[in-house]
C-alpha cells in the first residue's frame, strides 16, 4: 500500500538536455546510442550553463516533423524499397575495395590482383547478402531521456539536432522501422515512470540528476531484458533502495507489468565507463539465451551480440564458407564478444581460442561452449593487444593458425594488427568490419602494404583474395563487410 501510495504522490520535476550531439540508434554491432565525451565535454559544459536557448529559438512544434527528421538520421534509406537499399550499399562497398586499391597502389605493391584488377577493387566483390528480416530485427535497443519536441521535459527516445545550434530534441521512437514494437513498448511505459518520478534525469555525469538511459534487449523467444541506467549523486543507500523498490513495482504490479519483463536490471553508473558499476539484478532471470545456426548462446546485460539475430546466421555462414579450416588447424577468435563464431566454427578447428574485453562476455562464453558440448574452445579474457601479442609468441611456428577479427568501429589497435602480421604461422584470416572506414582502413593498409620496419611490420603481406557484403542493418546505411586475406 505505501508504495502503491508513493507512486500516486511522485511528481514531475524539471530537467536539462543531456547531450549536444546528434546520436542517433547505433546501427554497428557494438555501439548504442553513445554519448560523446572526452575532448567535447568542454564544448558541451559551456553550452551546458547556458541559461537560455539563443534568441529566436523556440521548440519544436507541429511545423516541423521531427519524427521523419529521426528517422532520416538513424535509417537514412528508410523511405527507399530493399532491394534499392542493397544496390546503395553494394556500391558502398565497391568503392571501399576501390580505395583500398587505390593506398596500396601509391604504397607500391606488387600484387598483380590488386595492380590489373579490371574494376579497380582489391579483390573480387561478392554480391550483397541480404538480411533475412527487414523490419524490427534490432535485438537490442538504447534510449536517451531529454526534452522532447512538445517541451516534455522527460521524454525517452532519440536524439535530433546539435549543440552547436541549441536545439537537441528528445523524439520518440514510436515510428522506426528497425525497432521492435516491444522496445517501443517498454521505452513508452519507462516515460510513463519518469513523469511521475520526483528526481531529474542525469544531466553530463557531474551536472546532476539521476535517470540516465534504458536499453531494452529482446530475443527470438519473445524474452525482453530492461537495464535502467542511474546516476546515485548523493543519495544515500536507503533513498536508493526505494527508487529501486519504486522502479520494480512499476514494472511487476503497476502500469509496466504490461510489458512483461522476464528480467529488470539496474546500474549505478557514476562514470562513463560502466565496468566500475555491477548490473543489479531487481527482478527476473539474469541471462537471456538465443539460438544460432543450432547453438544456444546466454547472454548477459552488457555481452555483445550481433544486433540482427536473423542476419547473424547469414554472417557466419559467410564466414564458414570463406575459411579453410582444417582438422589441424588452430582458429583465433579476436574480439569473439559471447563466442559466437569461434563456437560456430569449432567443429571445424582442431582449437579454437577467443580473445575478448569485457570479463563477462568471456564468461558467457565459456558458459556456452560448455552448454553446447564443445570441447575445444578456450576464451581469454583481456585487452587484444595485451594478450594476443603474447599468446602468439608462445605458439610454435608450425602450428597453422586462422585469424578471425571482429572488432568495434574503432578498427584494432595497432599492436594486434602488428602481431597478426609477422606471425608466420597465420596464412589467413578474416576480417569482418561493419565501418570499413577510417581506422579500419588503416588496418586493411597495415595487413597489406609492404614491410615498413618503421612500423614494425616486417612479415609478409596480406592480399585481399574475396570480399563479401551481409546486409545486418536494413534502412540504414551500415552493413558488414567480410573480407578474406591470404599470404
Amino acid at each position: 500500500m505505501a508504495l502503491s501510495c508513493a507512486l500516486r504522490l511522485m511528481r514531475l520535476h524539471t530537467c536539462r538536455p543531456v547531450s549536444l550531439t546528434r546520436v542517433s540508434l547505433s546501427t554497428g554491432p557494438d555501439e548504442d546510442c553513445r554519448q560523446l565525451t572526452g575532448k567535447n565535454t568542454a564544448a558541451k559544459e559551456r553550452w551546458m550553463k547556458e541559461k537560455k536557448p539563443r534568441q529566436g529559438y523556440s521548440l519544436p512544434g507541429l511545423e516541423s516533423n521531427w519524427e521523419e527528421r529521426l528517422a532520416s538520421v538513424t535509417t537514412p534509406l528508410w523511405k527507399l524499397p530493399y532491394e534499392e537499399q542493397l544496390k546503395v550499399k553494394a556500391k558502398s562497398q565497391k568503392k571501399v575495395l576501390q580505395r583500398l586499391a587505390s593506398h596500396l597502389r601509391e604504397l607500391g605493391t606488387d600484387k598483380r590482383e590488386i595492380t590489373q584488377s579490371p574494376n579497380e577493387c582489391c579483390c573480387h566483390l561478392c554480391p550483397i547478402v541480404p538480411s533475412p528480416v527487414i523490419d524490427g530485427y534490432r535485438n537490442k535497443s538504447t534510449f536517451s531521456v531529454n526534452r522532447g519536441p512538445d517541451g516534455n521535459l522527460k521524454t525517452v527516445g532519440l536524439y535530433v539536432g546539435t549543440g552547436r545550434a541549441r536545439n537537441i530534441v528528445c523524439v520518440r521512437g514510436n515510428h522506426l522501422k528497425n525497432v521492435p514494437e516491444k522496445h517501443k513498448q517498454v521505452a513508452q511505459c519507462y516515460e510513463e515512470f519518469l513523469q511521475q518520478s520526483t528526481l531529474d534525469p542525469c544531466l553530463l555525469y557531474r551536472q546532476g540528476g539521476h535517470w540516465c538511459k534504458l536499453i531494452v534487449r529482446t530475443n527470438s523467444n519473445g524474452h525482453t531484458m530492461a537495464i535502467i541506467i542511474f546516476h546515485p549523486q548523493d543519495l544515500n543507500q536507503e533513498e536508493l533502495y526505494t527508487q529501486k523498490t519504486l522502479l520494480k513495482e512499476f514494472f511487476t504490479h503497476g502500469p509496466g507489468a504490461v510489458c512483461t519483463l522476464t528480467s529488470l536490471y539496474f546500474q549505478e553508473r557514476t562514470r562513463s565507463s560502466h565496468q566500475q558499476s555491477p548490473y543489479q539484478l531487481l527482478y527476473g532471470e539474469p541471462y537471456m539465451f538465443e539460438e544460432v545456426l543450432g547453438l544456444k548462446f546466454r547472454i548477459s546485460p552488457d555481452a555483445f551480440f550481433q544486433i540482427n539475430t536473423a542476419g547473424a546466421e547469414v554472417l557466419y555462414q559467410t564466414i564458414r564458407t570463406l575459411i579453410p579450416v582444417a582438422e589441424k588447424t588452430m582458429l583465433l577468435d579476436v574480439c569473439c564478444g559471447t563466442g559466437a563464431i569461434g563456437l560456430s566454427l569449432a567443429c571445424q578447428a582442431f582449437r579454437v581460442v577467443g580473445i575478448e574485453e569485457v570479463e563477462q562476455a568471456v564468461e558467457d562464453a565459456r558458459w556456452n561452449a560448455a552448454l553446447n558440448g564443445i570441447s575445444n574452445c578456450e576464451f581469454h579474457s583481456g585487452k587484444a593487444e595485451k594478450v594476443l601479442p603474447q599468446f602468439l609468441k608462445s605458439q610454435k611456428d608450425d602450428q597453422p593458425l586462422v585469424a578471425v577479427v571482429n572488432p568495434s568501429r574503432s578498427g584494432l589497435h595497432y599492436r594486434v594488427v602488428r602481431a597478426i602480421r609477422n606471425c608466420k604461422a597465420i596464412r589467413t584470416l578474416v576480417y569482418v568490419s561493419c565501418k570499413p572506414e577510417g581506422e579500419t582502413m588503416r588496418n586493411f593498409i597495415e595487413f597489406c602494404c609492404p614491410p615498413d620496419s618503421r612500423k614494425k611490420l616486417e612479415g609478409e603481406p596480406f592480399t585481399p583474395v574475396s570480399a563479401v557484403p551481409v546486409d545486418m542493418f536494413p534502412h540504414t546505411i551500415h552493413c558488414e563487410l567480410v573480407i578474406l586475406f591470404t599470404r
